[in-house]
């Protein structure tokens, strides 16, 4: 009988891998077109470019829903596969990786483990935790994304460029992290509901605890 119970509880182990790593693959296809097809360049110094776009809040959302490991490698995945593409970017793809992955773990980490996201059912809680979770993630991306790619191009394109790509990059971040936190937040309520009935959206944070 105790054999019976660990197969069927290792299947289901199974199962819920292979379901959050398909939703894990489409949150990085979501924020591969969010950043690919709904973006504005913006041209730099040097021949370079910056882009206003929303895909770091598909990373951040993933985060939420999936938690910190399957949301956050969607977004990471999705963005870096964005880089790759582009040979204005594609130099520039593992910093890419590095960031939004730790932007999806801030981000999934506090929601979970810190604020019991799931278990909150108060409408003001659950604003205040997602509010607060997306707003450290991409505070830390509004940071270190500028600061990371202005050492890349000083030491490709010279410091008088870099400097100055470096000024339009905190612009254009900022922008995409204030636009990217009222998204999460409309569309994390909007989602939060019929996904929890369709049986997605616990993390496995929230399992594990």
């Amino acid at each position: 009988m105790r054999t019976e119970q660990k197969t069927g509880s290792s299947e289901r182990s199974k199962d819920e891998v292979v379901r959050r790593l398909a939703l894990a693959g489409v949150f990085a296809a979501i924020t591969f077109v969010a950043f690919t097809f709904l973006s504005i360049p913006v041209p730099t110094p040097g021949g370079g470019k910056v882009t206003v776009h929303v895909g770091n809040a598909f990373c951040v959302l993933g985060s939420l829903l999936l938690g910190s490991y399957y949301g956050g490698l969607g977004g990471a995945v999705g963005l870096t596969l964005a880089d790759v593409i582009d040979p204005m970017y594609v130099s520039q793809a593992p910093i890419t990786f590095i960031l939004k992955a730790v932007m999806g773990l801030i981000a999934g980490e506090l929601a979970h483990r810190v604020f019991r996201l799931e278990a909150l059912s108060e409408r003001e809680k659950i604003l205040r935790a997602v509010g607060i979770s997306s707003a450290a993630a991409l505070l830390f991306n509004a940071v270190f994304d500028p600061i990371c790619r202005y050492f890349y191009k000083l030491l490709i394109l010279g410091k008088p460029a870099a400097e100055l790509s470096l000024v339009i990059n905190v612009g254009v971040t900022a922008i995409n992290s204030v636009v990217s936190l009222l998204l999460v937040l409309a569309l994390y309520m909007a989602l939060r509901g019929p996904l929890r009935r369709m049986g997605i959206g616990l993390s496995s944070q929230e399992k594990e605890g």
